[in-house]
């Protein structure tokens, strides 16, 4: 784990060093985490937000071996009244995507992750999605807000084949573009690294999720790389699957809890803990 700001950390790793990374940048200025100033979610526009960002996939993408993958997990949105004049929605998949192609990198594909509507009405209040508006106006209506994993590939050549533990009847699986079977609650508890001053919890990324996506696009012995690695959620499933890790974490609290987080899987990984990987 190194703690601090991603850009600078991406800017002294040794190039072509990483061979796969999965991560869940902040989403615009959705989630406030800390008071820096370099903290994307603290960007008060779209252009202020995807100038640090272009920055850091421009360097993610010289770390990147040629031919390997990077996993960026979004979702799209909200527009509010009091922050934009209307309820609807901003593309920030589609952003997202141009600002990775800008960088140089080729879009490889993506994976829908399915929601469950009546959890997201419950813990956002939605207007679109409530039971109220569907019998007094059902023109407000619209489907819950789905997840996206978009895979980006660094031009040239893969250099080591990847061969993953992944059977046929898996792949038949995990080939289609929805993924309706990874459960929202199998996350790290992020409670212990919440601080008084935070505005916004903490939205750790689901573990059934880095599995799955660790073990399609690396091999044992890789090195996983998160420049927004949180709690530590993408390394803790990294290690328990055998790979290496790199995770830079802004928030020292957070940083903190991952550092416990990996210590906890490392521990499960040389115990040789089978049940601790979880389903995949």
């Amino acid at each position: 784990m190194l703690l601090g700001d991603c850009l600078n950390h991406l800017n002294t790793m040794p190039k072509a060093s990483v061979e796969f990374s999965v991560f869940s940048p902040p989403f615009l200025n959705l989630y406030s985490y800390t008071a820096s100033e370099r903290d994307l979610g603290n960007q008060k526009t779209r252009e202020d937000f995807f100038n640090l960002f272009d920055q850091m996939v421009r360097l993610l993408l010289n770390v990147m071996k040629p031919g390997r993958i990077a996993a960026c997990h979004v979702a799209q949105v909200p527009m509010t009244l009091v922050d934009h004049g209307e309820i609807g929605l901003r593309d920030f998949r589609g952003w997202t995507i141009a600002a990775f192609i800008r960088a140089g990198w080729v879009h490889h594909g993506e994976v829908v992750i399915d929601k469950d509507p009546q959890a997201q009405a419950i813990r956002t209040k939605t207007k679109g999605l409530l039971f109220v508006q569907l019998r007094k106006d059902s023109s407000w209506l619209r489907p819950a807000l789905a997840d996206f994993l978009l895979l980006f590939r660094k031009p040239g050549d893969n250099a080591e084949a990847i061969h993953g533990d992944i059977t046929n009847d898996e792949w038949i699986k995990f080939a289609h573009p929805i993924w309706y079977d990874i459960d929202e609650t199998d996350v790290l508890s992020g409670r212990e690294a919440r601080e008084e001053k935070d505005e916004k919890h903490i939205c750790p990324l689901q573990l059934g999720l880095i599995d799955r996506a660790v073990r399609l696009w690396s091999n044992p012995g890789d090195v996983v790389l998160s420049p927004f690695a949180g709690i530590g959620s993408e390394g803790y499933q990294s290690i328990l699957r055998g790979r290496n890790f790199v995770g830079i974490e802004l928030k020292r609290s957070y940083y903190e809890q991952a550092c416990r987080n990996l210590a906890t899987a490392n521990t499960k990984a040389n115990e040789g803990d089978l049940f601790a990987v979880g389903v995949a």
